[in-house]
Parts: C-alpha cells; sequence; structure tokens
C-alpha cells in the first residue's frame, strides 16, 4: 500500500509524471466510492515486513534498555535513543518502512526523556512537587526539541505531534509548579492543550486540503493526539465513570458524542468519535440498566452503537455534505466535498 507522500516522492523523483499521480488517485476514490479526500489515508505498514522488522527492533529496544538500566540507571534511554536514531537512519530514511519508522521516533523522543528522569532519579528521588514540576517542564521541552530534531532530519509524520504532546506537558508542568494548587484543574488543563493541539492540525489540514502531500499525514496524527486531550478531560469532569451516572449526565454523553459526530464531519477526521467511543459506550449501557434490561445492557449498547456508527461509516460523505453545508464561508478551509480529488 502506497501513501499520499509516497506518490508525491514518485513525481518528484520522476518515477511517475504528476498527471498519472492525479489519475491514479481519481481511480481510487472512485472504487471506493468517495472522494479521495474522505477516506482519510494514513501510512502504517507497507508490508508484512514492517512487522517483522518491527517486533525485531521492539526486541533490540528492550535489551538495550535492560542492560542499561543494569548498569547505570540514566544509561536505559540513553542507548535506546542512541540506538532509535541508528536504526531509523536505515530503516526511515533509506527504506521509509512505516511502522518501523514511528517506533523508532517514539523510542528516540521517549529514550531521551528517560535518560532525564533516571538522571532525576539518580541525583535526588524526593525532591518537592514544585520542584519536579520545573524539572518536569524542562525535560518536556528537551523531548520537544529533540522531536524537531527528528523531523529536521527523517520527516516522519508523527513527529510533530509527538512535539506537539512534549509541549502540553509543558505547559502543564509550568503551570503546577506556578500554581501548586492546580492540580484540582488538571482536567481543564489538559482540555486547554487538546483545544491547542486541535488548532495546529487544523492549521495543517487546512494548507492541504485535498489531502495530496505529508502535511496531510502530519495533521492526522495531530487529530489522534489532540482527541484524547479533548475527550477525556471532558468526560471525566461529567463524572462519567462515576459508581453512578444519573440519566441527565447519559443524556449530556450522548449529547456531547453528536456534538463530537458534527466537529468529525465537519473536519474529515474521525479521531475524536473514537476517543470518546468508550464513554458514550458507558453511557448508553446506563441508560439500558436504568431501563431494566440488565443481562443484556452490553449486548444491546454493542448493537446500537455499532449500528450507528456503521451507518455513519456508510453515508459519511452525503451527512458531510450536510453538516458542511451548514458552515457558510466557514467551508471554503475544510477539505472540500462533492468531488473527486483532481490534479
Amino acid at each position: 500500500m502506497y501513501s499520499e507522500s509516497d506518490l508525491d516522492d514518485a513525481v518528484a523523483a520522476g518515477a511517475i509524471s504528476r498527471e498519472a499521480a492525479a489519475a491514479l488517485r481519481s481511480h481510487v476514490a472512485r472504487s471506493h466510492s468517495a472522494p479521495a479526500v474522505d477516506e482519510e489515508h494514513f501510512k502504517l505498514l507497507s508490508g508484512f515486513n514492517d512487522i517483522f522488522v518491527a517486533i525485531a527492533v521492539g526486541l533490540v529496544l528492550v535489551a538495550l534498555a535492560w542492560i542499561g538500566e543494569s548498569i547505570f540507571t540514566p544509561l536505559a534511554g540513553a542507548l535506546v535513543a542512541i540506538a532509535a536514531w541508528g536504526l531509523a537512519e536505515y530503516f526511515t530514511r533509506q527504506r521509509r518502512m512505516a511502522l518501523p519508522s514511528i517506533l523508532l521516533l517514539i523510542a528516540f523522543v521517549g529514550g531521551v526523556a528517560a535518560t532525564l528522569v533516571g538522571m532525576m532519579v539518580e541525583i535526588d528521588p524526593d525532591l518537592s512537587d514544585r520542584t519536579n514540576a520545573v524539572i518536569g517542564a524542562g525535560i518536556g521541552l528537551v523531548a520537544a526539541g529533540a522531536a524537531w530534531v527528528h523531523w529536521k532530519r527523517f520527516m516522519v509524520p508523527i513527529t510533530v505531534a509527538a512535539g506537539a504532546a512534549s509541549l502540553v506537558a509543558v505547559a502543564v508542568a509550568l503551570t503546577l509548579a506556578a500554581i501548586p494548587a492546580a492540580k484540582d484543574a488538571i482536567y481543564p488543563i489538559l482540555l486547554a492543550g487538546g483545544l491547542a493541539v486541535f488548532a495546529l492540525a487544523m492549521w495543517w489540514d487546512m494548507s492541504d486540503r485535498e489531502r495530496r502531500t505529508r502535511r496531510s499525514d502530519v495533521a492526522f496524527w495531530l487529530h489522534l493526539a489532540a482527541a484524547p486531550l479533548i475527550a477525556h478531560p471532558v468526560f471525566h469532569m461529567l463524572g462519567v465513570f462515576n459508581e453512578t451516572i444519573t440519566l441527565n449526565t447519559a443524556g449530556i454523553v450522548l449529547v456531547l458524542y453528536l456534538a463530537f459526530a458534527f466537529v468529525a464531519l465537519a473536519v474529515d477526521r474521525r479521531a475524536l468519535l473514537v476517543s470518546s467511543l468508550a464513554y458514550v459506550l458507558y453511557a448508553m449501557y446506563s441508560l439500558f440498566v436504568t431501563a431494566g434490561a440488565v443481562e443484556l445492557a452490553w449486548a444491546f449498547t454493542a448493537l446500537v452503537i455499532g449500528s450507528a456508527l456503521l451507518t455513519l461509516s456508510a453515508f459519511w460523505h452525503p451527512m458531510r455534505r450536510l453538516v458542511v453545508g451548514t458552515l457558510g464561508g466557514l467551508s471554503e478551509k475544510l477539505p472540500p466535498v462533492g468531488a473527486m480529488a483532481t490534479a
């Protein structure tokens, strides 16, 4: 399977013409009976060899972390980061393997952060909460810098999302350091961070409305990072997973899910729907329990929500046309509807 960025690279290298690439996109869109922009493509696997290499990479990195930790705690993260960068020089830069590249990026950024955490633990594991928050902000900033350096070298689409998540962690840590009482408002802070990442994702999306370049892949991962930062704080503040959920709360959850569906249709991204799925499942389950269907509550919940999601998937394009039609001039900044992607 080839991604949009692979086609762009092939055009840039002269392997195929720009017209041939556009014809291929249009053919795939017609065969799927949906515009190319509605398919929300991203590259995870280029073949089974990706899985094979990913397993091998995982084994090597775990072994290095284990060996490093047995010698000196910070060495575990350092060995992982160094090995991840070295392996990326071949599997990412030369072989362009999707899944191994994602794992190596996460390992590199995580290894850099783990090295600093290990040093902090070795120096003094009993620092105050405020000091830990300040140091945590510094670690997050370094991790964001590591993601930026990795992006400049390898340009793996998920890298920008990793950097954005690190900056959110920095903002949260600095807030807690400046205002210790803010730990009681952690969910609103995370929600603000999620909205900021969502705005960044939309910026990348609007720069490639027809989703033909690597910018669209970057936007996909940013939306995937923003979705849980938005959905989880919202539903936790509602107390969805408390021991008892009232009928009113369940109704609010369902209304919020419909609002998320509206946003998902408008921006043509499904991450919000996936991130909030567990909450709407629990809310629907509570409604069935309240109605007396205790034994089959989960079965009825799965049937209703599953059917609703399948219907949404089957009629995504016409429903999206209706949603975008209500947005007026804003629709000009969103992915187009009603036509196949063309050159």
